[in-house]
Parts: C-alpha cells; sequence; structure tokens
C-alpha cells in the first residue's frame, strides 16, 4: 500500500506473512511554502503582505494545519499495523501522527476557513493544495508531548541485527551509506526474502559504507529514496558553496545557509576545516544555531558503529572522529540553542550562520533573512534540496542579498541504481511510477530512469500492489528423539521417503513435530487416562507404497503362480487385466491398482500379495 505521492519522502505498507509492516513515515513540508514565515519577532514588512482569500486564491496563508491521507485507511485500519520500519532521520516526521490517530497519516498542509466553508475554498487554494481532499478532517499539527510520546516507543537497533516480529517474519536493518544511521531493511520469512532500499548512497562520506551484499537473493526489492537532483554532482555542488562562501566573507559580507541540524552540515564543516586557512577565512567565525546543536555535534562523535571505517579507527585512538571539534576548541565554530541569550553576546560580523528550517518559513533562519536580507554584501546559500529555492525566497522580495543554489544530495542517481541492480539481482524491482519514465521538464532524457529486466513494477500514491511471489512453503522443525524413529527409504536415486506419525505444534507462527503421545496401557483392571485430553491416540498407520507396475512382467507371475487364460486390456488411464477363468478383474492405473472380485477374499488376498511384489513400501 501507497500513502505517500513523494518517492524521496515514502510511506509504505507491506502485508506479508500474516505481519502488516509500515516502511518509513516520511512528511511532506513542501506545502509550507504557501504560507508566511514565522518571525521571532514582530516584522512589520512581514505581517503587511497579502493573505490568502477565497476570492483571489493566490499570495500566502498564516496557520499550518495536517490533512490525513485517507487511502489506506479505506481498505485497512493503520492500528492493524504490526511495526514502523524507520531508515534514516528524515523519514520519521510523521510518526506523531500515526501514533496519535491511528487511522491515517499526513502531510503539512495550511489552514484556510473552517469546516463549512472548507470544501469549497480548496478548490482555490494554491495549485499544491487544492487537489487535497476531506478538507472538513484537516487537523493542527501535533505537540511536544506527542513527539515525546511517539518517539518513546522507538526500539534502537544495529546494522545486521536480526529482530523477529511475532515468529513470522524477521526484519535486518543493512547500512544504506547516505547518513549516520541510516538503514536498508530485509524482510525475510524462511524461504522468501523482501529487500527495502530507501535514503541509499554509494559515495564515500562520513557514514559507514553501503551494505549491497547482502540485498542479494532477493525475491522482491522495493526501491524508493533516489536523488532529487541526479543531473548535479555533489563534490561539484560542495566545491561552489566553498568558492562562493569565501567570496561573500572577503567582500565583507554574511552568509547564510539554511540546513539541517544533521546529515550534510556534518560534511560542510568538515570542508570547511580544510578549506578557510588555505582561504585565508581562519577569524571568520562559523555559528550553527539549534535547538538540537550541542546534541547533534556531540553524538556525531561518539557514535562510532555508524560511522565509515577512517573515522572508526579514530574513536579508539582515541581522537574524534569530525574535525568539527577541533573547530569548536578552537572557537571558529560556535553553537547555540536559539538567537537569544549568548549567542546575542558572542555574535560578530561578517559571519557564516548555519541554521533552519530550509524552507525558509520557521525557526531562527526568518530572523536572519529579515535582518541580512537588505544588503547585497550578504548570501544565502541553498544545500538542501528538498524545497524549491525561488519559492521559499517569495515572502521576502524584493531582496538585495545574493541566492546560490547548490543542492547536495549524495543518494543514488539512476546510473548507480542501474549498477546495483545488475550486482544484487533481484528477481522483481518495485519503485515509484516517477523513477520509471523521464522527468516531465526532461522528457528526452531516457537515462533519468531505472532501467533494469525484469521492467521495473511501479505504483503511485493511495494504490495496491500485488507483491509477484506466492509463498510455497513453511518451516517445520521436528524433535531430536521422533527424527531418530524415522527410517527413510530411496525411492528413486538420490531421493529418499519415511513415513512419520506426529503431533503438529504451532505457537508464535513457530511450527514443531512431536512424537504422538502413547496409547494408555490400563492397570489392574482400571483404564488409565490418556496422556493428553487434547491430543488423540495416534493410530497405526498403513505403509505407504510407490513405484509402478510393469504389466508384462505381471501377467508372467500370474501365469506361474496357476492362473490362466489372462487378457489385457489398454485404456486411457491405464490397463485392464482379465482373469477370465477366476471372473476377476484387476484395474492398473498410474497412482491406484483395484482388485475387483466375487465374494473371493482370499483370492483378492493372493492377488494384492502378487501386485506389491512390484511395490516398494515405506
Amino acid at each position: 500500500y501507497c500513502l505517500s505521492g513523494h518517492p524521496t519522502l515514502p510511506c509504505n505498507v507491506l502485508k506479508f506473512k500474516s505481519t502488516t509492516i509500515m516502511l518509513d513515515c516520511g512528511l511532506d513540508m513542501t506545502s509550507t511554502l504557501n504560507f508566511l514565515p514565522l518571525p521571532l519577532v514582530q516584522s512589520p514588512r512581514l505581517s503587511n503582505l497579502p493573505g490568502w482569500s477565497l476570492k483571489d486564491g493566490n499570495a500566502f496563508l498564516d496557520k499550518i494545519y495536517i490533512i490525513p491521507s485517507l487511502s489506506f485507511r479505506r481498505a485497512n485500519n493503520l492500528s492493524t499495523v504490526d511495526v514502523i520500519l524507520i531508515s534514516n532521520y528524515a523519514l520519521y516526521d510523521a510518526l506523531p501522527i500515526h501514533t496519535r490517530h491511528t487511522g491515517f497519516t499526513a502531510q503539512c498542509m495550511p489552514r484556510n476557513h473552517q469546516c463549512q466553508k472548507a470544501q469549497s475554498a480548496s478548490l482555490l487554494l494554491p495549485s499544491p493544495l487544492k487537489d487535497a481532499v476531506e478538507v472538513s478532517t484537516w487537523r493542527r499539527c501535533y505537540t511536544m508531548q506527542e513527539v515525546n510520546s511517539a518517539l518513546s516507543k522507538i526500539q534502537l537497533v544495529g546494522y545486521s541485527q536480526k529482530i523477529e516480529l511475532f515468529g513470522a517474519v524477521q526484519v535486518t536493518p543493512l547500512s544504506s551509506g547516505y547518513a549516520l544511521g541510516s538503514s536498508n531493511w530485509i524482510i525475510q520469512s524462511h524461504y522468501e526474502k523482501v529487500s527495502y532500499v530507501s535514503g541509499s548512497s554509494l559515495l564515500t562520506t562520513h557514514p559507514q559504507p553501503m551494505d549491497q551484499a547482502s540485498l542479494k537473493n532477493s525475491d522482491v526489492l522495493v526501491l524508493t529514496g533516489l536523488t532529487q537532483i541526479p543531473t548535479a554532482n555533489p563534490d561539484g555542488m560542495v566545491g561552489e558553496f566553498c568558492s562562493n562562501l569565501a567570496l561573500t566573507v572577503r567582500n565583507g559580507g554574511n552568509v547564510l545557509v539554511p540546513c539541517y541540524p544533521s546529515g550534510v552540515i556534518y560534511d560542510l564543516l568538515e570542508c570547511l576545516y580544510q578549506y578557510i586557512d588555505s582561504a585565508g577565512l581562519s577569524s571568520v567565525p562559523l555559528y550553527f544555531i539549534s535547538p538540537v546543536a550541542n546534541s547533534s555535534l556531540e553524538f556525531s562523535q561518539i557514535f562510532a558503529e555508524w560511522l565509515c571505517h577512517n573515522k572508526q579507527s579514530k574513536v579508539y585512538l582515541p581522537e574524534p572522529p569530525f574535525p568539527h571539534a577541533e573547530l569548536i576548541q578552537t572557537n571558529k565554530l560556535k553553537h547555540y540553542p536559539s538567537i537569544h541569550g549568548d549567542f546575542s553576546n558572542d555574535f560578530r560580523q561578517p559571519c557564516v550562520v548555519f541554521t533552519g528550517h530550509p524552507s525558509l518559513r520557521f525557526g531562527d533562519v526568518v530572523h536572519f533573512m529579515e535582518l541580512w536580507g537588505k544588503s547585497s554584501l550578504n548570501t544565502v546559500i541553498f544545500t538542501e534540496p528538498d524545497f524549491s529555492y525561488l519559492e521559499a525566497l517569495a515572502p521576502y522580495q524584493p531582496l538585495a542579498m545574493k541566492c546560490i543554489y547548490c543542492p547536495i544530495d549524495t543518494r543514488l542517481n539512476f546510473i548507480q541504481v542501474s549498477k546495483l541492480l545488475k550486482e544484487v539481482q533481484p528477481l522483481h524491482v518495485v519503485c515509484p511510477e516517477q523513477y520509471t519514465q523521464p522527468p516531465p521538464a526532461q522528457s528526452h532524457r531516457m537515462d533519468l530512469m531505472i532501467d533494469c529486466q525484469p521492467p521495473a513494477m511501479s505504483y503511485r500514491r493511495a494504490e495496491v500492489l500485488a507483491l509477484p511471489f506466492k509463498r510455497r512453503y513453511e518451516k517445520i522443525e521436528i524433535m531430536p528423539e521422533l527424527a531418530d524413529s524415522l527410517v527413510p527409504m530411496e525411492i528413486k536415486p538420490g531421493i529418499s521417503l519415511a513415513t512419520v506419525s506426529a503431533v503438529l505444534h504451532t505457537k508464535d507462527n513457530k511450527h514443531l513435530l512431536q512424537p504422538p503421545p502413547r496409547p494408555a496401557q490400563p492397570t489392574s483392571g482400571k483404564k488409565r487416562k490418556r496422556v493428553s485430553d487434547d491430543v488423540p491416540d495416534c493410530k497405526v498407520l498403513k505403509p505407504l507404497l510407490s513405484g509402478s507396475i510393469p504389466v508384462e512382467q505381471f501377467v508372467q507371475t500370474l501365469e506361474k503362480h496357476g492362473f490362466s487364460d489372462i487378457k489385457v486390456e489398454d485404456t486411457a488411464k491405464g490397463h485392464i487385466v482379465l482373469l477370465q477363468e477366476a471372473e476377476t478383474l484387476i484395474q492398473i492405473e498410474e497412482d491406484s491398482t483395484h482388485i475387483i472380485c466375487d465374494n473371493d477374499e482370499m483370492l483378492r488376498v493372493r492377488l494384492r500379495d502378487l501386485v506389491l511384489k512390484f511395490l516398494q513400501k515405506f
């Protein structure tokens, strides 16, 4: 079940072997671009911007709301989801919505009029919003209490750690190479394997490299979270970032970098560590402002298991794996929870500020856009590819500061995906519809789509897709004492069979063959109770037969045992042997033999024994 129309912010539900698994729960925040920035202090300019109205349906909206996605609820209740697997830090923003309101997922949506006008208003909303469904069900965003409640339900796991779900399937996280702790997932039973690849990278950066070998032998590989800018080279973008930053600072201007508090910022700080001295910028302060700035920088230094080998080895020396530790020690990099307090005292210009949110709609970045936007000496550099920088800047126009777009997305591009699929060779590939055709703006670029054999199966939002494999086998364990009692017989070269009489015990989706209870033996004239009231006494089974009866040899054997006047007739299913003198009929077919005689049990038994000479018993 696909609940998200955004391939880099997936939310899918997989039903597999009696379990219901949600694969990521990303929150699409692009609709925030349609409402006004939330300034930290009153801004007369922003307050005077035209608000949205029913008449023209344009300009900006002023509140943020949540719209439920009802596609899955119509097919199943989300309360039936057994587990949610998270691939990386960017794909669990909707978790509080799932844990708070079972029955829907969500995307960020602005507020319009109340329910009585909601349906008519939705038709006049800006383009990304007017297609919204069930406007009357829009809700406010979750609270911090709901965030903490959702986080309390998270179970932390390590790479290659095997987790059993109700004994039915086993899930295993693998390093995806994209960010600290980012994972792909293996979901498998004893005989089937589904791989989920989301937000992966083959580039050599700070995370542990992508584990490709474990993806081999997959029945189905679900592929999502590819790069949003397949034509941009990340290394080239980093180079442009550094050169534009240096140019601005040398001219006495300030640089604003709207970013997330984790992810690419570690690589940017590492590049600046190597660059600022050679560029003569060692005296320029770097400010990192976020409520989680301190914890982000500190945790990145201590979780060695998520890092690449070179950084892991530094942890055990011990040395800090990231160079931003040295930048902090030398006061070149300073971090603050907000612009209030210590930052106001330490702030000096020119400088470089890393802060959020990349949409420019909330967070400390709004204050700096207002502060620096009027000077052409300053520059804002966009490195996150999630938002259109032109739309992000719209409420700040007219703007004098320079704007540089250097999107850095290290996730897999289509060339890398093609190479990966050839190496791991899944039987089937399943991916969003957007990946099976060139981008609308570049319809001639056939290289910007997934090319694999057999062709990938595609899905779209609110669509249900049956995966192309069927479960054929189930694993059953057998008790050692029962195994000892088996006597296999070879019926063909390399093939042996044995009959087994046992009790099948099933618990937590695991199956076990146990020896049957022995029949109770009466003692002292009294009957003993059965060993188990809920398990019937085992009956002695007749042996099973295998093989075929060669008709000519069978007739010869009958003649040797005194039968005469034998006639053989061919039928559609086999042969009929007529013993005319004994008025007896023997039907020989591929899977059965019938002896038909008239009330002569001794004759029937005699003929049966002759038939059994040609068959094997086991």
